[in-house]
């Protein structure tokens, strides 16, 4: 099934238009009035000057919507026209047009191929016709050919880097939104563990506090005073952990947060805190090193999340928390001699939460039953000094190395 060409636009028409008004009025001129006469009118061989002129001419406006095309129909009417002994009007011109777009669109050997055989062909003709070729001519007609197709090609090239850098700075931006995005996501994850440490481990010891001092309030007054008195304690620290928190959301210009971050100093009295909750809390920290603070920060709320987990679902009496502060590595382990998890462990968001803190520093983490299989053990190994990439520095030890 032969495709009908699409319809030309106005600018197409209009361009064609001023193309044939060029080519067409001077060569009727010449063809009048030149003194001396051409070898044949436009008139001779049935009008086939004109013929060729209207061939050369009309097609051109599909010359952007199908340039092919185009220039199988153009560029023979051009190059049978002057062999021919009609008017030398500038109709050449429409064949070098359709030997330029071609070539500027991306059809190279189309291109190049219809102007390489139109080289050919006329002095083919005039070898054929005279018996010889004149080598200056044929020379000075090769050139221009040459000076149409590599000005095609340079403007190709033009638009194909324009289009090139276009893409580039197109994906520039999305990599930006894509940053931002990322970081955002980052953030939001950060701030989710930041609550749920402070509030999970909070809560439950006032969910344990509580269950005492309704247990006591009639037979040990005393006793019950003692617990709702921690509860008030424990609010009163996570309301004010909260309110920091809070403050870093809507201090949007504010350089850094208003509270310190939580360190390894500070589980002494997270001990204590867990003791009050009824689960006894031996702690033994090993190294005086001063890690930097997002290292500090991140050992003390996996050692909190522990402690939590195990006042909420083990059933444990007893905790044991260790932390070794080796020369490249800060090792933390937590204990207790509790109910384990029987039915495997299942992560939540207080394991995802250490699992993603520990390998955002580029160290390891583990939680399953202790050794033994009894009881409950939460293991951490995080790098002193965390790369940007989230892996030590040159000279620490591997994941698996020993620290």
């Amino acid at each position: 099934m032969i495709r009908l060409p699409p319809r030309p636009s106005r600018t197409d028409v209009l361009i064609a238009a001023a193309l044939a008004a060029v080519v067409v009025l001077p060569t009727v001129a010449l063809d009048l009035w030149h003194t001396p006469p051409f070898e044949r009118p436009l008139s001779d061989l049935g009008f086939l000057g004109y013929i060729l002129m209207l061939l050369g001419t009309a097609p051109l406006v599909w010359l952007r919507t199908a340039p092919v095309p185009t220039g199988l129909v153009v560029v023979p009417a051009a190059t049978v026209y002057y062999p021919l002994g009609f008017p030398d009007g500038p109709l050449m011109l429409c064949a070098a047009v359709a030997l330029f777009v071609p070539v500027a669109q991306g059809m190279r050997w189309q291109g190049w191929t219809l102007g390489i055989a139109q080289w050919l062909t006329v002095y083919a003709w005039e070898f054929t016709n005279d018996g010889g070729v004149r080598i200056d001519q044929a020379f000075g007609v090769l050139a221009w050919v040459l000076v149409v197709l590599i000005s095609a090609e340079l403007v190709r090239w033009r638009r194909d880097y324009l289009s090139v850098q276009e893409q580039r700075r197109a994906d520039a931006a999305r990599s930006r939104e894509e940053e931002i995005l990322r970081r955002a996501a980052d953030e939001r994850l950060r701030l989710a563990r930041e609550v749920h440490d402070t509030v999970a481990h909070s809560i439950s010891l006032i969910n344990v506090q509580a269950g005492t001092a309704l247990y006591l309030i009639e037979s040990e007054p005393e006793r019950a005073a003692e617990a709702l008195a921690t509860i008030k304690r424990t609010s009163k620290s996570t309301l004010q952990e909260l309110r920091a928190t809070l403050d870093v959301l809507r201090a949007v210009d504010e350089k850094a947060p208003r509270s310190p971050a939580p360190a390894l100093d500070g589980l002494e009295a997270l001990a204590e805190e867990t003791r009050t909750a009824g689960l006894e809390v031996s702690l033994q920290v090993t190294g005086e090193r001063r890690l930097p603070p997002n290292v500090e920060a991140a050992g003390y709320r996996i050692v909190q999340e522990a402690l939590t987990n195990a006042v909420r679902h083990s059933g444990a009496a007893h905790a044991r928390v260790g932390v070794v502060s080796g020369e490249r590595w800060l090792e933390i382990s937590v204990a207790d001699d509790g109910n384990g998890a029987p039915g495997g462990v299942r992560p939540g968001n207080g394991i995802t939460g250490m699992r993603e803190r520990a390998t955002m520093l580029g160290g390891d983490f583990s939680a399953g039953p202790g050794p033994d299989g009894r009881g409950f053990e939460v293991r951490a190994r995080l790098p002193h000094f965390p790369a940007d990439g989230g892996s030590p520095r040159p000279g620490g030890a591997g994941r698996d190395g020993a620290g």
